[in-house]
């Protein structure tokens, strides 16, 4: 079965009414009842590791994948959705990510997307092997989880996060990035589903979404250890601070939070001490009473919730005696911050916290407010 998918102006007003696309969105794949330049085919592994059903439901507007990959003891099985033809051109938005609009009931799958360029020598092929055979480079990959929701979500991809060389990511190597070329001839798109178990991913609609002024500013990949941009308008006006004030050379066009958060050439340095208690900042003054949860400044995710087992008073104390925002054990979401062997400190998306320095209290992470000034968001 298959299912097809019309990126013309007509869907892409028929979607606006849910969740619109940006104007500098470049559609790649917009699901309606109008016209059908790409059909969307179903394949799978040699293994017959599983089963597909891939349909559009045109009333909805909305294209379902779903399926079952079966584990079959000898490597791991797939299934995709395909489609080929010549998309429109995406360069403009190079240095952007892609944004899919989805809703999954299979939260615990791992999704992949893939489109290969005209440059590659067949895009079949480049995205069957990903750089792994000769010849096989010029489909670029990335990995996506959508979040358990009864309503569509954007999922952003960040295109510095495709790869053409399964093997290598952008970050590691910047010859396996996509480039401006590569994104104005698309000529394959493919959804798959590659860990064991059920598939059922619903999707609107597929754009290339050009980058803001804060992904603009982020750090070179070669030097950027983040895997999301810096959000814009961090809490507590962290934004409004567009100078890179560290004490090691970076990029002109990099913000403190990029800097500090993102740029491992700063890995050892920190953010001004008491920047906190700057008058443009005032962090204490924008607390309210009880608990604040502390996200992070790239992807969103929870990293720390103070004051726990103590007064507000007391961190406030505590943050003062050193300069940072300073946490306890009992405040840390273990499940997304680490500490290396050094004492610096990470969390789950690759932001640069801080460091961990323990007193006599007991353990305390001794956090950059920049890193830690993000609003909740959709994690990649």
């Amino acid at each position: 079965s298959d299912f097809r998918s019309s990126p013309d102006l007509s869907t892409m007003m028929a979607l606006a009414a849910l969740l619109p696309l940006a104007l500098a969105d470049v559609p790649l794949a917009n699901f309606g009842a109008k016209g059908a330049a790409f059909e969307f085919k179903g394949l799978r592994d040699r293994s017959k590791s599983g089963w597909s059903n891939f349909h559009l439901d045109s009333e909805q507007h909305v294209a379902i994948f779903a399926g079952e990959v079966v584990d079959v003891g000898l490597q791991p099985g797939f299934i995709k959705a395909v489609a080929s033809g010549t998309f429109p051109d995406a360069s403009s938005a190079s240095a952007g990510a892609v944004v899919l609009l989805v809703r999954s009931r299979t939260p615990e799958q791992t999704f992949g997307l893939s489109f290969a360029s005209a440059a590659s020598a067949s895009p079949g092929y480049a995205c069957a092997h990903g750089g792994r055979l000769p010849w096989s480079c010029g489909c670029y990959k990335a990995s996506f989880q959508v979040p358990a929701s009864t309503d569509f979500v954007e999922v952003k991809i960040p295109l510095r996060d495709f790869s053409d060389l399964r093997s290598t990511s952008c970050a590691q190597e910047s010859s396996v990035c996509p480039t401006a070329q590569s994104l104005s001839q698309i000529r394959r798109l493919e959804i798959s589903a590659e860990r064991p178990g059920q598939v059922h991913l619903e999707v609107k609609s597929i754009a290339v979404r050009a980058p803001d002024s804060t992904m603009a500013s982020a750090p070179p990949a070669q030097y950027n250890g983040c895997s999301h941009p810096v959000q814009p308008q961090l809490r507590f006006n962290i934004s409004s601070r567009k100078e890179p004030t560290v004490p090691v050379p970076v990029d002109p066009s990099e913000t403190l939070a990029d800097a500090v958060c993102c740029d491992k050439r700063t890995k050892v340095y920190a953010e001004p001490q008491f920047l906190y208690d700057a008058p443009d900042i005032a962090l204490f003054k924008h607390l309210q009473p009880g608990v604040t949860t502390f996200y992070d400044s790239t992807c969103g995710v929870p990293l720390f919730k103070a004051p726990v087992n103590r007064s507000l008073a007391d961190f406030e104390a505590d943050t003062k005696e050193h300069g940072w925002p300073s946490f306890r054990k009992e405040e840390v979401f273990s499940e997304h911050v680490t500490v290396d062997k050094d004492g610096f400190v990470y969390s789950s998306c690759g932001t640069h916290l801080g460091s961990y320095l323990p007193d006599a209290q007991g353990p305390r992470y001794c956090m950059d407010l920049s890193c830690i000034a993000g609003k909740p968001e959709i994690v990649v």
